[in-house]
């Protein structure tokens, strides 16, 4: 089964436009106002609107309101809800809108635990641990993750064209996250890095994996 991509973080037509054509499976639009790649519900739906079918569109909310929320699924429109940050299995379900569930990982979080509160979510997209939210742009130690996870794996945290090949193939996620591994400046796509990294991904689900 193909490992899926989603490329995150995406503020300008051209770079939607671009990780299309890299072969992105998913484009995360952030409506984290403390993020400095936050678009607003009309920015997301202008750029959803360029998406071909069946590239996903999915929200990214971090301890939103439930009317700020609301906002954007009134406008947006979004195939996926992230919640990224204390979120509770209610809060992410009362939407009734397919979800996937972040963790922020470091030693001590029982991730076991942690997926069985949320047995409803698509998947589980695990991500470092760092102050505030997001990764950061860090790689978290990999050896954390249970091999018997009840919920698919979204890995995140720290990924760029170099490192996803060896991810992949040490962790078997279901599908990995980029965001600031492929950019030229905060919130601005490299174009060619995109490619790189969909490309490596690619090359490395038909390698043998490694331990």
């Amino acid at each position: 089964m193909s490992v899926r991509i989603k490329i995150c973080g995406l503020t300008r037509p051209e770079d939607v436009d671009a990780a299309v054509a890299a072969g992105a499976d998913a484009i995360g639009f952030v409506f984290y106002p403390k993020s400095a790649r936050y678009v607003s519900a009309e920015q997301a739906t202008a750029l959803a609107r360029r998406l071909p079918p069946f590239v996903l569109s999915v929200g990214l909310f971090v301890n939103a309101a439930p009317a700020d929320i609301q906002a954007a699924l009134d406008v947006a429109p979004l195939n996926l809800l992230q919640f990224h940050g204390d979120e509770s299995p209610e809060e992410c379900e009362r939407w009734q809108r397919p979800y996937i569930r972040a963790a922020r990982v470091r030693p001590g979080l029982d991730l076991l635990c942690y997926a069985t509160r949320f047995t409803r979510a698509r998947a589980l997209l695990l991500d470092a641990f760092v102050e505030g939210y997001g990764g950061g742009g860090r790689v978290f130690d990999w050896s954390l993750i249970p091999s018997n996870l009840p919920l698919p794996i979204i890995l995140s945290g720290g990924l760029t064209p170099e490192n996803v090949g060896e991810a992949v193939r040490r962790t078997h996620p279901a599908a990995v996250d980029v965001s600031s591994g492929v950019e030229s400046a905060v919130g601005i796509k490299d174009h060619r890095r995109m490619v790189d990294f969909v490309a490596a991904t690619r090359v490395a689900e038909r390698l043998p994996s490694v331990s």
